[in-house]
């Protein structure tokens, strides 16, 4: 089902926004409608990683909870690291 979203602006700002719309070959309705679904799927996305990142986050401390988490040394995390990013440097030279 639809809704209806209602706004005030000055005179001034509808009537700019109204000329580009139109410039567009849409209504400023138009142009709205689509802000507000660009809008609403980017807080799909955000509300997505969320999601993930919760779960992940739970799964860790599962892990760590059933013993199973694998700690790494500072230095030895860095090493590993880099040695990662120089592979993927030397494999963009090829």
């Amino acid at each position: 089902m639809d809704t209806r979203i209602q706004f005030r602006v000055d005179e001034e700002t509808k009537r700019l926004a109204q000329l580009m719309a139109e410039s567009q070959g849409r209504t400023l309705s138009d142009a709205c409608r689509e802000l507000t679904e660009n809008l609403a799927e980017e807080q799909r996305k955000t509300m997505m990683h969320d999601a993930w990142l919760t779960e992940q986050i739970n799964a860790a401390f599962d892990k760590f909870d059933n013993g199973k988490a694998n700690f790494i040394v500072h230095d030895d995390a860095k090493a590993l690291m880099e040695a990662r990013k120089q592979k993927i440097r030397n494999r963009d030279k090829s």
